[in-house]
């Protein structure tokens, strides 16, 4: 584990076994059983990946989230799961600075009043005002035997993930054990030629599904190699740094990266030495044919590009690389072993044989990683898999009856692979990262001057950047004061990435006759994409306005 200020901690198999075990006897003694809730609120350290391993040995079930979410977006998710031990850093560091997480972690702590034990990583002295116990301390107050993994069901529940929250607060997604590590082995060791001594480094923080890919790939034998911190602090390079130094096999990260080292001018196959570097995964959104040849130009031209692409609801992919097979740019090669994959017009039928003819990203059959279901849907806690509850099967599987609909807009290629052209829903996805509405609005909204909003999704320079259009109240006037003050608040609320590009006042919000706001219609309109259903658009004109004031940002 590789932080930005160049801490560098190293856990071998045998003393990550030791304390792992140590740590599991030690929740046991606390009183931790088979279906409670551990949570992680850490950074990207060795401590996340041993507490997870612990809580998943006693059959309890682990969640994180990264030290960069406010405390409320914290609570949003934690609070739903009901924890009885919370992991938490004291502070983490970005961009050359220091954060502290103590204040956050006050107001956390009171949030969940479940919790019967607070862990803290780190240095800082505490104050009286927090009831803590030092993680490294809790481990040491172990005396028994060591704990030894035991043995559960297939489906027992591994981990919470959370969605973007676009409707409300984030719904909570049970992934069972066997399916979720099954696809996890399939990934690694047949889609991305990861083998048992390799070094593996995924670029990605506790708070996106690509940590909890990335941990599996202990399950090879091949090392994880963790890092925290900004991806261009101090230069851009530094990633193709750790690449160089720990000797990495598989190197992970964004598709928004890649774009941003292409655009610097940096050329690691000039500065580095990456020989042992044979696979380069991108993901989080899709990859531009640019950065395809930026990466065979500047970086290495031997190395297997895999761009992938799945999601939180499924902690998988739907499509990846094929090592043995030639990459084209601006595609994903294959759709995954065990996959029943496809692109589906409006009416549900297949497009497989209609070449670059965009459609709805479905699964036409069960599949290993399908979630037990959400978290207190329909019932109190766990999902029943044998009967999800009404939210899981709206959200999946109302559109296309039969069929796990997965709200990525798609087309198969002549090649036998697949473009994805970014979300069809309301999901946000800058950088890759999912960021739900829901979570800004509830900031927003909550300004005196602003009477209501509006938040989609823009394709701009191979991105998405987030756009907020407001109404204000009568006496309030769009200013540089007002914009910096909004982008003040959600940046404080939720975390950085959730700060909109562009904030721009309007006169009025398209809305359905039932006066409910169209947040779909808007982003296919700004997207250069039809309009959909707009007959039950109670004022489409309101559409045009939005996106004339957009044509002169």
């Amino acid at each position: 584990a590789i932080d930005e200020s160049g801490s560098r901690v190293v856990r071998t198999w045998d003393e990550l076994r030791l304390r792992v075990a140590r740590l599991a006897g030690a929740l046991e003694d606390l009183g931790v059983v088979e279906g409670d809730r551990v949570v992680a609120w850490l950074p990207n350290g060795i401590e996340a990946i041993e507490i997870m391993l612990a809580t998943a040995s006693i059959g309890a079930v682990f969640s994180s989230c990264s030290p960069d979410f406010g405390a409320q977006g914290v609570l949003d998710r934690f609070s739903q799961i009901t924890p009885k031990v919370l992991v938490a850093t004291d502070s983490y560091i970005y961009g050359g600075k220091k954060f502290d997480c103590l204040d956050r972690l006050a107001v956390i702590q009171i949030g969940l009043p479940s919790l019967v034990k607070t862990l803290l990583v780190g240095s800082t002295t505490v104050g009286t005002d927090l009831i803590l116990t030092r993680y490294e301390s809790f481990i040491s107050s172990y005396n028994g035997e060591p704990i030894a993994p035991r043995r559960f069901g297939f489906d027992h529940p591994w981990y919470v993930l959370y969605s973007s929250g676009t409707t409300g607060v984030p719904k909570c997604i049970v992934h069972r054990t066997g399916g979720v590590l099954l696809q996890h082995l399939k990934e690694h060791q047949l889609h991305c030629d990861v083998r048992t001594g390799d070094r593996v480094l995924y670029f990605t923080t506790t708070g996106w599904m690509m940590w909890n890919w990335l941990v599996s790939v202990l399950a090879t034998g091949a090392t994880a190699v963790l890092y925290d911190g900004s991806p261009s602090f101090p230069t851009m390079t530094r990633l193709f740094d750790i690449c160089e130094t720990e000797k990495i096999s598989l190197f992970g990260t964004s598709a928004k990266f890649i774009d941003s080292a292409r655009k610097s001018d940096i050329s690691p196959i000039d500065s580095h030495n990456l020989r042992t570097l044979r696979t380069i995964c991108s993901t989080g959104s899709p990859l531009a044919p640019e950065g395809f040849g930026w990466v065979y130009e500047k970086v290495s031209k031997n190395v297997h590009l895999a761009s992938i692409s799945g999601g939180t609801d499924i902690c998988a992919c739907f499509v990846g690389g094929d090592p043995s097979s030639s990459v084209y740019a601006g595609e994903i090669q294959r759709a995954c072993l065990g996959m029943a994959t496809d692109v589906v017009s409006d009416n549900g039928f297949s497009l497989k044989m209609s070449f670059d003819v965009a459609g709805e990203l479905v699964c036409q059959q069960p599949f290993p990683s399908v979630p037990l279901g959400f978290w207190g849907d329909g019932a109190e806690g766990f999902p029943n898999p044998m009967n999800p509850g009404e939210k899981f099967r709206a959200a999946y599987f109302e559109r296309f009856p039969g069929m796990w609909s997965h709200g990525d807009f798609a087309s198969w290629t002549s090649h036998g692979g697949m473009t994805i052209h970014g979300r069809s829903d309301t999901t946000l996805n800058p950088g890759g990262v999912r960021i739900g509405t829901a979570e800004i609005y509830r900031v927003v909204e909550q300004h005196p001057d602003v009477l209501e909003s509006l938040v989609f999704g823009q394709d701009f320079d191979n991105d998405v950047r987030i756009i907020l259009a407001i109404r204000l109240v009568a006496e309030a006037k769009i200013s540089d004061d007002l914009i910096s003050d909004l982008k003040f608040r959600i940046r404080k609320a939720c975390t950085p990435r959730h700060v909109p590009a562009i904030v721009i006042a309007v006169d009025d919000l398209p809305r359905t006759r039932s006066n409910k706001l169209v947040e779909l219609a808007v982003f296919d309109a700004v997207n250069g994409r039809p309009v959909r259903n707009v007959e039950a658009i109670a004022n489409p004109e309101a559409i045009t306005v939005i996106v004339d004031a957009l044509k002169s940002v």
